[in-house]
């Protein structure tokens, strides 16, 4: 050998080799031809093996000079025999056995030309001596003979298309079709050996193979087990049955054979029956009329979603059609079965389950993120749409899953993911079993073997390392979109209604909305067809949506204006890239806001307010802190140019945090106490950050440097009670301190101007609910001052309080606005509303007396005391009048009463020996009760109310908010009216004596 420099020791480490003597030797029995070789060997899979498998055909080969110059003076010759030898020891093996198949690789056309199935199959009956135009060709070679010939001519395809795979990039669709279709070529060819075995006998009979699993979709590995299916019929009329079935199943025992029998050429692969009917202990072949039985009474659903699969592929051709026709059906009706979708996730759950645990994490087929997480999520996605959508009625995985995605029921970015994911899986399947020609799917551990595969997958540097991070990176995003695709609950509701009714058509809508509840079936139709009609991508998706969504929607109170109110949502957010997409893939977000269309006008006016608040629907729905709120209305409002600009912004969080609040109220995630603290943190928030804009714009309107008076804003009532719902104004008092050295009447004209501005601007109309900011229990009413100095408060409470001002300053909470001023403020006030001594004797008459007023006056004429929620006998007023007496006449020496929360207060009462346990525990139970339904009402019917509605829709819609099936509404009366009523007999024994 001559020494030069591409033979040095770094250029062929540089290449790829690893065993550098070895290549050293093997380079230099090849000659001259050996450098000219060596930048093609660096682009093999593993030089080593490409080098040592060109040195044994060398020798093996008649014209070994051909071979040399051909590799040498052709470059397409030598990168197909290259590639071959460097990526599989298995072809190699056979080149060496035939060494004369080397010249199949110098075809120039194997580049650019897959071979039809009818040329494949051609080659393959012509090889076992069987004439390809024959109606049922029958081998004429010796049997054995036969059966290594096909082995041979088999191996022969293979080396043609793994030269075309491996050196011209063949994708992995085109791969794994043209392996499908030598996997049809050889079944032909091996039932006609099968029959010449059984001899004139299989003229009587019409046989189909039928291709099952990977083969039959188009889509088979290089090395699987074929699955198949064998129909018969006879030849003839009047043929005997039983005959003919034995010599059926004869063929079919020797076309199994055939294929998987080791003989000196080895083996082609298994032919693997197990998906026939009754599986390995059912007959091996039926008859159409027996496989009509069979389907029809007693396969489970996964033999049809098998079947979705399944072509002819061999024999009868026209008898296969037919059998293929005949289950069609059934397999595009298999998801209306009970409990589909819950089956084949647990189908799919016991194969993981049952993965060797040494081995689950490398197993690229079956573990988890693998390919049969992407081909169980597109068949289950297929199964359940595909009955409403013929357009995705495909056996080809990737196929399908284009067909998914343009027709909206998989997102385009997940879409191009799973499918990069699975086309990189595939690839790297066919890698891995392409070395040996062997039936695996373990990614190995070696780094020597995953070098190779890194090298043959195009990874140049450190190819070991970046394929496992790249299969890696693909597992996780398969099972991420798995998870997301195979459980998404649109699946387990679409599944459960009839394909029929699952396709929409006019006809069938307007029945089944009609028997759902829709009082206006027509008009439900007319928002259907405008949500529907079109080619558009959003209308494809809103067909995928609605046949869950009408079935949501009849669950609710009112199916009718959740139809409208989604239809008017969806017109407001267009073509929205996340809208539709969100209600499709995101957990429970579309069950959520058909049920919150359907039940509650306030929420529904909220979202038609604000569209995008769709978004919350997926989060958890939990209310946020005060804090959090202020620092995000601030933030928003801060960068506004007018006060008009700021103050919208910060309503428009408001509005937001409402959807949130009220969501998780309607769909019973949120206590009725903590319904009733979050919206007070919600308005504190909204008072914090637009007192902040507020007096920023009124400082500068008036030209001053700092503020002359520090403010607060007392929350009083409800508000003060952390108690307020959805309908309540928030009660307060405002207050100001004067900085030293400030103009008393300047200081008095800012703080009135600045509270004024925020009342106004909170209460203004616009595209956000109103805050009324509501002041009127201010000393002397609507007839004193708007705010007062703190000096002005404790003069006036030290001359003129009276027993009402101090019952109503019991909710008194100093929430915004200046620190000290609050704390100052709360000093004043704890001596008046919890006086030293109780209340004399006088004042509690005093406060009875006011009290009977109340409810004598107050009381809405016609309103029926006992429905009536604030007034009524056992409402809201009585629990809280009864529990602030207890206040007023024990907070002095009770710690645990000085709050101003009702519930809180009752608990003390309690612990202080004031209440028997069972009267707190019903006053407790009406206070919460009364709550809920109050809230519940304006959830309902989108305003206030403190009456429960008269109407039976609105009634339903309450009771079904509340806790109470629909249908359960009188039930619901009556249970309310006796919580009330016992309360009632526990405020006339405590308040009333």
């Amino acid at each position: 050998m001559t020494a030069g420099r591409a033979h040095s020791r770094s250029d062929l480490l540089r290449l790829g080799f690893a065993d550098i003597d070895r290549a050293v030797d093997g380079l230099a029995e090849l000659g001259e031809v050996g450098v000219r070789l060596l930048a093609y060997l660096g682009r093999t899979a593993d030089p080593d093996a490409a080098v040592a498998g060109l040195v044994r055909l060398a020798e093996s080969v008649d014209d070994r000079d051909a071979l040399l110059e051909s590799v040498a003076d052709d470059e397409g010759t030598a990168m197909r025999l290259l590639r071959v030898l460097g990526a599989s020891t298995a072809l190699a093996d056979h080149l060496a056995n035939h060494p004369e198949h080397w010249r199949e690789l110098t075809d120039p056309t194997l580049g650019s030309t897959r071979p039809a199935a009818y040329w494949l199959r051609d080659r393959l009956l012509r090889a076992v001596g069987a004439d390809p135009d024959a109606v049922a060709p029958v081998a004429t070679l010796a049997d054995g003979e036969a059966v290594n010939a096909l082995r041979v001519e088999y191996r022969r395809l293979l080396l043609r298309l793994a030269a075309r795979d491996l050196a011209h990039d063949l994708g992995v669709d085109d791969a794994a079709a043209e392996l499908s279709d030598l996997a049809a070529g050889t079944l032909e060819a091996a039932l006609a050996v099968a029959r010449q075995r059984v001899g004139p006998e299989s003229a009587d009979v019409r046989l189909a193979v039928i291709a099952m699993g990977k083969c039959g979709a188009r889509e088979l590995n290089y090395v699987s087990d074929v699955d198949v299916i064998f129909v018969h019929e006879p030849a003839t009329e009047g043929a005997d049955d039983a005959a003919v079935g034995r010599t059926a199943v004869r063929l079919a025992s020797h076309l199994i054979q055939v294929c998987s029998d080791h003989t000196a050429e080895g083996t082609i692969w298994q032919v693997d029956a197990a998906l026939r009917p009754e599986g390995k202990a059912g007959a091996l072949s039926r008859t159409m009329t027996g496989h009509r039985g069979y389907y029809e009474r007693w396969a489970e659903p996964w033999e049809f979603q098998a079947l979705l699969k399944a072509r002819p592929v061999a024999g009868d051709l026209e008898l296969g059609r037919e059998f293929t026709a005949m289950v069609e059906p059934m397999v595009w009706s298999v998801a209306d079965r009970p409990g589909f979708v819950e089956a084949a996730r647990a189908m799919r759950k016991r194969v993981v389950d049952h993965i060797p645990a040494n081995v689950v994490e490398r197993e690229l087929k079956l573990g988890p993120g693998g390919l049969r997480d992407v081909e169980f999520a597109i068949q289950l996605l297929q199964l359940v749409h595909g009955r409403a959508d013929e357009q995705i009625r495909l056996p080809t995985t990737l196929s399908a899953l284009a067909r998914l995605i343009d027709g909206g029921y998989v997102g385009r970015p997940d879409g191009e993911a799973l499918h990069d994911a699975y086309a990189f899986l595939r690839k790297l399947e066919h890698r891995i079993q392409l070395h040996r020609l062997r039936r695996t799917h373990i990614v190995p551990d070696d780094e020597a073997a995953l070098r190779r595969l890194g090298r043959s997958l195009g990874f140049t540097k450190q190819p070991d390392v970046n394929l496992v991070r790249t299969w890696e990176h693909h597992r996780r995003e398969v099972s991420r979109l798995h998870q997301k695709l195979f459980y998404r609950p649109l699946l387990t509701a679409v599944a459960q209604i009839s394909g029929d009714e699952a396709r929409l058509s006019s006809e069938a809508a307007r029945a089944r909305m009609s028997a759902l509840g829709y009082d206006d079936p027509a008009g439900a139709l007319r928002h259907l067809e405008a949500l529907t009609s079109g080619m558009s991508r959003t209308a494809s998706i809103q067909r995928t949506l609605l046949p869950a969504m009408l079935q949501w929607f009849a669950e609710g109170a009112d199916p009718d204006a959740g139809l409208f109110g989604f239809r008017r949502i969806s017109e407001a957010l267009g073509s929205t890239p996340w809208y539709l997409s969100t209600l499709r893939d995101e957990g429970e977000v579309s069950e959520r806001l058909a049920h919150l269309l359907a039940t509650s006008r306030y929420c529904t006016d909220l979202l038609e307010r604000e569209p995008q608040g769709v978004r919350l629907l997926g989060g958890d729905l939990q209310p946020l802190e005060s804090a959090v709120l202020v620092d995000e209305m601030l933030a928003t409002a801060q960068r506004q140019e007018t006060l008009e600009k700021s103050v919208r912004s910060v309503r428009a969080v408001r509005r937001r945090e409402l959807l949130r609040i009220a969501a998780g109220d309607v769909l019973g995630l949120t206590d009725v106490a903590d319904v009733g603290r979050a919206l007070t943190r919600l308005t504190d928030a909204t008072l914090e950050a637009t007192l902040a804009v507020t007096e920023d714009a009124v400082r500068r309107q008036r030209g001053l440097d700092r503020t002359p008076t520090r403010l607060a804003i007392i929350a009083m009532g409800r508000y003060g009670g952390f108690e307020l719902a959805y309908g309540s104004d928030a009660d307060v008092l405002f207050v100001h301190d004067p900085v030293p050295g400030a103009d008393a009447h300047a200081a008095a004209s800012y703080a009135k101007a600045v509270f004024e501005e925020l009342r106004r601007s909170l209460a203004s109309p616009g595209p956000d609910p109103a805050l009324v900011v509501d002041a009127d229990l201010r000393p002397e009413g609507k007839q004193g001052p708007l705010v007062r100095t703190l000096d002005s408060y404790a003069a006036y409470y030290a001359k003129w309080s009276h027993v009402w001002e101090a019952q109503a300053l019991l909710r008194a909470d100093a929430v915004v606005g200046d620190r000290g001023l609050r704390d100052r403020f709360t000093e004043l006030i704890d001596p008046l509303r919890y006086p030293a001594g109780g209340l004399s004797e006088d004042d509690v008459i005093e406060v009875r007396r006011i009290k009977a007023r109340v409810d004598t006056e107050r009381l809405p004429r016609g309103a029926d005391p006992a429905l009536h929620l604030k007034l009524g006998r056992g409402g809201l007023a009585d629990v809280e009048w009864t529990v602030q007496l207890l206040q007023l006449r024990h907070g002095a020496e009770v710690t645990g009463l000085r709050t101003a929360e009702t519930l809180a207060a009752l608990d003390a009462a309690t612990e202080a020996g004031l209440l028997e346990q069972a009267d707190a525990d019903q006053l407790t139970t009406a206070w919460r009760t009364v709550s809920r339904v109050r809230n519940a009402v304006v959830l309902a019917r989108g305003r206030a109310g403190d009456q429960l509605p008269s109407d039976p829709r609105e009634r339903r819609a309450v009771a079904g908010i509340v806790g109470y099936p629909l249908d359960h509404s009188d039930e619901f009366i009556n249970d309310y009216l006796r919580v009330t009523r016992r309360a009632r007999a526990v405020v006339d024994r405590v308040f009333w004596e």
